[in-house]
């Protein structure tokens, strides 16, 4: 049976400030109070699930244990049709910064130890491997997992169409935003407004489904 997640703290079991600062967003109206888990100093368990629903209800499961409050978990990534379907579950996993070099990225990609203009060029330079004419539709993948401390847990999942560009372009946004241009649409993720991009994202999708289920 669906349980309803009432108003009060709910901690969003990320270390990744720009997914922190989009559900802050995403659930500001709704008398939730976000709390991240890096305030909290819990500890970023090892993904090791299958998809991305595995992934986001592990981490889920372990941030409402150790906090003994509600969790809510986005796990995402982006999937290029071409390279069938990589980097998916492993999305943040190619942005992992060498240390051995400087960080390629400028301002606005570096998130921690994750270096995302490196994912976008590995992205970039595989789909040119394989083919210069290679298909570049791609669709960003939204998983949400909410998990209270007595293990009772509910998923939702969203979708967002679109197609890769090269180079990147805006600010915005944050990991493979600014190469993704949503279907029908002319302007990629990282230089939209971030309203603009809340209204059709995967996550604004899953949000939605949560919502709806939730509260």
């Amino acid at each position: 049976m669906t349980r309803k997640l009432e108003a009060g703290k709910l901690v969003i079991a990320s270390h990744n400030e720009g997914k922190v600062r989009e559900i802050r967003d995403l659930l500001g109206p709704q008398g939730i109070e976000p709390v991240s888990a890096a305030e909290l100093d819990l500890p970023e368990p090892d993904e090791i699930g299958a998809t991305f629903i595995d992934n986001a209800d592990l981490k889920a499961r372990q941030a409402a244990d150790l906090s003994g409050l509600p969790a809510l978990v986005d796990d995402s990534g982006l999937c290029v049709e071409a390279l069938g379907d990589r980097p998916g579950i492993f999305s943040a996993r190619w942005a992992l910064a060498d240390p051995r070099v400087a960080p390629e990225a400028g301002p606005g990609h570096v998130e921690g130890t994750r270096d995302f203009m490196r994912a976008m060029r590995r992205v970039q330079d595989e789909l040119e491997a394989l083919d210069p004419d290679a298909s570049r539709n791609a669709h960003f993948i939204c998983a949400l997992a909410v998990c209270w401390p007595d293990g009772h847990s509910e998923w939702f999942e969203g979708r967002v169409d679109g197609t890769l560009v090269w180079p990147p372009r805006g600010e915005n946004g944050f990991g493979y935003d600014p190469m993704f241009v949503p279907a029908g649409h002319q302007t990629t993720f990282g230089e939209m407004d971030p309203a603009d991009k809340h209204a059709i994202s995967h996550r604004a999708d899953a949000f939605a489904r949560l919502v709806a289920a939730l509260l």
